[in-house]
């Protein structure tokens, strides 16, 4: 038996040693088989089914913070019963309201001309022309009926974003059928619009910056960097419109209305709540600012965003009910592109909470169509019967056929254009006016240099919305790595500010080096930019840095996909912070985590940055010294270059197959609101000495180098400051730039 034993033993042995033999064997005989194709995918969310939409992350995370504002001020809403509870909410919002608009000027003589008039069929036309800034003009149409027997009741219009304002068709029939009802009806041109473009170039006969809607943003964003609302000027155009109305002994003065679709609806709806004197308000179609808005179609144009409404606990609502009991109708389509349906509904239902608490349900209406976003014939009919019943006017409230006149019959100016004509000031003179003294308030705390940097610091924090940083910077988490000749490509993600993930690439050398120094690398156009074998990443891994291509919240992978692109940096207006603030917070969470690892050197990690990246790095690095240096590639020279300018590029990206009427579309993610109200971008330089900052081929605000004169202005208390530490040598600023590797070694000396 034992020897049975023995001998299957020995076979058992034979067999598997002829197995092993077969096996390798095999794999001589299938060693040239290659992998399956495998081309390289740099995307970190590459088959991640929980951040399968990277292009809302963004948008998801500032609406969060936005519906942590609206839950506080519905439990505010809760508590109101009573009319004097709603009086005093009233009281409240209308100082808010006024907050927002800083100080409206002294009214001066609006000196009013008719250019010309239109005599039609039992109405006539004045062409008028007046001032509601001092130099400031303003174009309109004034529809009067014939034979009043007394002081008729008046309407403006307000106008939505069409270019050629109460010059197109639909504006043309609710006109005509308003005045042919004894109406009078005063039709202005809004700023950016009609003959009143604000950045007119002769060269293309036509503005600057684009139509209507990219006017607004386009001057917008200049006001907010300001720390002011573009819409100021929208409301005070209206304003002194009504003063002129008023003005007039054919005029009512207690029969005033207001109306506008789309943008006017939006005006309408600011003129109702600012001015005592709007008897009765009908918003159509408004741009609204409400929780379903948000979370639908997203925010709008810079003129329908007050700077810091929701931190206030501002919102559409108290636009509305600030008026209560005064008459008031809303109109609304049921497919409308831009708004929310669902929006317009709660608003209307949390109104009439108030009029209903002042005894006067019936003076809140709202009426809606089934239609794309427009004003149909319904919503128009019921519009004239609504002003008619409060303006206590009898007759048929039905729509009649209007004539329509040519744009040519109704321009107001000789040469078309206000800017050719008159000229006077433009909303970008008088935002540059009101910046002024922040400007002068900026040079003179930098006299004490000391004090300003403290002083810098803590405002640009509190300005921009930046929350530091927490100390875990273990949550990380890899999807997939490559390996390249002499170096590993690793796609991983850390968590940024909120739940959302900030994906990177990480370039590790294969050497024996146990401790790296460490490169944040930031591209505007995202990680994968400068990715590719060969690229410039490439370059500075073979000089032995380790290299973390970053996708901070709002570029590359997680770029804004879900709306337009003014939506994220407008929502982040309203909540009193910046996209800025929150792409620093994933820097530095960045800087933390390659700090922690073991083959870096912690206090050798700096970090690189090219175009608007330049801006977040910029306040990351002043806000903490995780970041021991900082190399930027192209950067703005400044915010006041941008605000004190009349033409300006950052922000602007083209459109394709774009012309003079939509050149490009715009945004406002680089932007901080307020900031000049406490500090520059030279002044974050200053913050971060005696740490070294080289600034390479720096840019102006068209985005084109910049010149000596105006880099030694800007530039001039950033050499200050590091003259001031004692580290002078550490600040450096190159025309030029060639390879990237000798900018980075130089920032890491004696580093």
């Amino acid at each position: 038996m034992k020897k049975y034993l023995f001998f299957s033993f020995l076979f058992y042995l034979y067999l598997a040693s002829a197995n092993i033999q077969a096996q390798l064997k095999d794999t001589r005989v299938n060693a040239g088989i290659a992998l399956p194709p495998d081309e390289e995918n740099l995307n970190v969310f590459q088959q991640w089914l929980r951040w399968n939409n990277p292009g809302s992350l963004l948008l998801n995370y500032l609406d969060n913070q936005a519906f942590e504002y609206y839950d506080l001020r519905d439990k505010e809403i809760e508590k109101l019963k009573t009319a004097g509870d709603w009086s005093r909410r009233q009281e409240e919002v209308k100082k808010k309201l006024m907050g927002f608009m800083g100080s409206f000027p002294e009214k001066g003589p609006l000196n009013p001309r008719i250019t010309g008039i239109i005599k039609k069929d039992g109405y006539r036309i004045e062409k008028i022309v007046f001032e509601s800034f001092p130099g400031f003009y303003v174009t309109g149409c004034l529809y009067v009926p014939e034979k009043i027997r007394k002081n008729a009741p008046a309407i403006l219009n307000v106008i939505g974003h069409n270019q050629e304002a109460f010059r197109n068709p639909l504006y043309q029939v609710i006109n005509y059928n308003l005045v042919k009802k004894g109406i009078i009806v005063f039709a202005i041109d809004p700023p950016g619009q009609g003959e009143h473009v604000q950045y007119y170039d002769t060269a293309v006969k036509f503005s600057y910056a684009g139509y209507s809607v990219l006017e607004h943003c386009y001057f917008g964003n200049q006001c907010f960097l300001s720390g002011f609302n573009c819409a100021k000027y929208f409301i005070w155009d209206g304003i002194r419109a009504i003063d002129y109305l008023v003005s007039r002994r054919d005029v009512d003065h207690e029969r005033i209305g207001v109306t506008g679709f789309s943008g006017g609806g939006t005006v309408t709806s600011y003129l109702g709540a600012y001015d005592e004197r709007v008897k009765v308000s009908v918003p159509c179609s408004w741009a609204t600012a409400s929780r379903r808005q948000l979370e639908t179609k997203g925010g709008q144009d810079a003129e329908a965003e007050f700077f810091r409404s929701l931190k206030e606990g501002i919102t559409l609502e108290d636009l509305l009910e600030v008026r209560a009991p005064k008459p008031t109708l809303l109109t609304f389509t049921s497919r409308d592109e831009y708004l929310s349906l669902q929006g317009a509904r709660e608003a209307h239902k949390e109104a009439q909470m108030v009029y209903n608490a002042f005894g006067k349900p019936g003076n809140l209406a709202m009426v809606e169509d089934d239609s794309k976003h427009w004003m149909t014939l319904k919503i128009r009919e019921r519009i004239y019967s609504f002003f008619m019943t409060h303006f206590n006017i009898s007759g048929d409230t039905t729509e009649v056929e209007a004539e329509i006149l040519t744009p040519e019959e109704l321009t107001i100016t000789p040469t078309g254009q206000i800017a050719t004509w008159l000229g006077g000031k433009m909303i970008f003179d008088l935002n540059k006016e009101e910046t002024a003294p922040l400007i002068v308030n900026l040079e003179n705390s930098r006299a004490n240099i000391e004090n300003h940097l403290e002083a810098v610091r803590k405002k640009a924090i509190e300005i921009s919305g930046y929350i530091t940083p927490g100390n875990r910077v273990d949550d990380h988490f890899i999807n997939g790595r490559y390996q390249r000749d002499g170096y590993t490509v690793g796609k991983y993600a850390i968590r940024g500010e909120g739940y959302y993930p900030v994906p990177f690439l990480l370039f590790v050398p294969d050497d024996t080096i146990k401790k790296h120094p460490a490169l944040i690398y930031l591209n505007p156009k995202g990680k994968a930019a400068d990715a590719k074998p060969g690229g410039e990443i490439e370059k500075l891994v073979r000089l032995g840095y380790i290299v973390a291509a970053t996708d901070y919240i709002g570029i590359g992978e997680t770029s804004n996909t879900a709306a337009r692109g003014i939506t994220d940096g407008y929502t982040a207006v309203m909540l009193g912070r910046s996209v800025v603030a929150i792409q620093a917070g994933d820097i530095v969470r960045m800087a933390r985590y390659l700090r922690s690892r073991s083959d870096t050197d912690p206090g050798r990690v700096g970090a690189l940055a090219s175009g608007e990246a330049c801006i977040p790095l910029l306040h990351a690095a002043a806000f903490d010294s995780a970041i021991c240096n900082i190399t930027l590639l192209g950067p703005l020279v400044s915010f006041r270059a941008v605000v004190m300018n009349n033409r300006y590029r950052i922000g602007l990206s083209l459109r394709e197959g774009g012309n003079y009427w939509h050149p490009h579309e715009i945004d406002f993610s680089w932007g901080v609101g307020g900031v000049l109200q406490g500090y520059d971008l030279p002044d974050l330089i200053g913050c971060i000495a005696p740490r070294k900052v080289l600034l390479a081929d720096v840019r102006n605000q068209m985005l084109e180098p910049a010149s000596s004169e105006l880099i030694t202005q800007e530039l001039d208390f950033p050499r200050k400051a590091f003259l001031f530490r004692k580290a002078s040598e550490k600040l450096k600023v190159e025309t030029t730039y060639g390879e990237l590797g000798a900018l980075v070694d130089w920032s890491f000396l004696n580093n």
